[in-house]
């Protein structure tokens, strides 16, 4: 194992761990593969948005990745016939009232979460992405190098599937096992 699928591996576990604290996920993490499979497309669209922020508001960054999971879920469990064929998730999102408030757009647009859900949605990813950042800066990759920017892509990754994961739960899906 390389050392970006060991801090991949400890940045889902240190996520994963903290959900569970808070009740907003299962033991087992759920599996969505229409969701999944839309990562790859939607990290190479971010990217460009993403990189240009980190620097100035690095959490917001790697934060706003989180309700795109969040929303991507959304979508699936409301019509994914629907959403499915739209190339680009990421853009239908951020071209709602741009980057900047991406985060809001999909608390209230798409989650449509008002009052304390909302706030405590707000703290949730915050926390999140202070814990991913924290995590990311503790690994000492040097600013610019090819190992730098791999984990940044491995910790929009987490927090991507982190997203689905809150969300799928937040709308009664849970991975538990079932006695028949």
């Amino acid at each position: 194992m390389d050392t970006i699928e060991k801090y991949e591996l400890a940045l889902y576990e240190d996520l994963k761990g903290y959900l569970l604290e808070q009740g907003e996920v299962d033991e087992h993490m759920p599996e969505c593969p229409d969701v999944e499979e839309r990562w790859q497309a939607i990290g190479e669209a971010y990217l460009p948005d993403g990189i240009r922020e980190f620097q100035a508001y690095p959490t917001a960054s790697l934060g706003w990745m989180m309700y795109i999971g969040m929303a991507i879920a959304r979508f699936w469990d409301e019509d994914w016939n629907l959403y499915k064929h739209i190339a680009n998730l990421y853009a239908l999102l951020r071209d709602k009232r741009g980057y900047d408030q991406l985060d809001e757009y999909v608390r209230e647009g798409v989650l449509l979460l008002r009052g304390e859900a909302y706030d405590q949605t707000e703290q949730l990813v915050s926390a999140c992405a202070t814990r991913t950042h924290t995590l990311l800066m503790r690994q000492g990759f040097e600013p610019g190098t090819v190992d730098a920017m791999k984990g940044y892509v491995a910790s929009l990754r987490q927090l991507y599937l982190m997203g689905m994961s809150v969300e799928l739960h937040r709308l009664g899906y849970h991975m538990t096992r079932q006695n028949i």
